[in-house]
């Protein structure tokens, strides 16, 4: 069962709606029973203006629920206002296996009292906000989405698609989830602990010589990316490069050239069948060797290893220590 209401993302409804669909569609058994409710009944209108008919009136649900799904969006402030929806909420929490939000809907479980207590996640730019307005609630704006208990929350509307891979594959085993994955043409079926932001998806830093730089790195990364060369383009000091990176972006020079390199290398070995060593001389790295290695430090694989797992979710990014500076898942739903 998917909970909406008025101004919410279309986007948080379709991705958990659509990927249990497609899990039917593959055999899911028992299937999927998905349904769309509201506090009224009344059809839903999301944030884009596009309509929603067929909600059901939560006052009207009875009897066990597998899964429901909270969705966020520009309405959720509005929706925390609303008594009889978080009084439904908090009526229909005792009869669900479990609760799912997505993205702001963290905000409505809060608001409803079911996360007190709990480890939660949102949207990366509204978790200190959701960390000052709920206190009980300890948030964790990191990852893409966080299980305490029977409680799912995730982060960023996509992050949807993720979580419901994850529920489909705790229902029914790892090889429907990827199916349902490789029909959603879905790059990659991204663990939970995975971060919010990676090097490709971070917010561009304030600083202008930064953010060209970061830029630069990311068109270039066979090139000479070495901290003084980098100064060099900036036509700063490598010292006051260093000052910068560390402010923006928290991070050394050389440690935001490894990272990207690291991360575009993982990508071409999953997605391309270009040996190791060619995709080494392509991002940058000296040799193979130095690759496996970077990959070891980072995700805890070899290349090797990742692209046999190519149809499984890549392991979390792990700190790259400074030894090798040099480089540059019939259910109610």
């Amino acid at each position: 069962m998917v909970v909406a209401y008025d101004d919410a993302q279309i986007l948080d409804v379709a991705c958990s709606s659509a990927t249990f669909e497609i899990a039917n569609e593959y055999r899911a058994s028992p299937p999927y029973a998905i349904e769309l409710a509201s506090a009224t009944g009344r059809p839903v209108r999301s944030s884009s203006g596009i309509g929603l008919t067929g909600a059901r009136r939560l006052a009207s649900v009875t009897g066990r629920i597998d899964t429901m799904v909270v969705v966020g969006g520009h309405g959720t402030q509005t929706a925390m206002t609303d008594a009889g929806l978080l009084t439904q909420l908090r009526r229909l929490a005792p009869c669900c296996r479990r609760i799912a939000s997505v993205c702001t809907g963290a905000f409505l479980l809060a608001a409803a009292g079911l996360l007190d207590g709990r480890r939660a996640t949102t949207h990366w730019n509204y978790s200190d906000l959701m960390a000052s307005v709920f206190p009980a609630v300890t948030v964790d704006p990191a990852p893409l989405y966080v299980r305490d208990g029977n409680i799912y929350t995730s982060a960023g509307v996509t992050s949807a698609l993720d979580l419901t891979l994850a529920l489909i594959e705790d229902d029914h085993g790892p090889t429907l989830a990827r199916e349902v994955a490789r029909e959603m043409v879905t790059y990659l079926h991204r663990p939970a602990d995975q971060a919010q932001i990676s090097t490709f998806l971070a917010p561009p830093p304030g600083d202008r010589v930064v953010r060209d730089l970061a830029g630069y790195i990311a068109a270039h990364l066979a090139e000479d990316l070495s901290p003084p060369a980098l100064a060099a383009r900036a036509g700063i000091s490598t010292r006051h490069l260093t000052r910068l990176f560390r402010t923006q972006w928290g991070v050394t020079p050389a440690r935001a050239v490894r990272t990207a390199r690291t991360e575009a290398a993982a990508h071409l070995v999953r997605g391309s069948e270009l040996s190791l060593a060619a995709i080494a001389r392509r991002c940058g790295f000296r040799s193979a060797e130095t690759l496996r290695q970077a990959f070891l430090n980072h995700y805890g694989m070899t290349g090797d290893t990742i692209r046999k797992m190519a149809d499984m979710p890549l392991l979390q990014s792990r700190e790259m220590p400074e030894s090798i500076e040099g480089e540059g898942r019939a259910r109610k739903s």
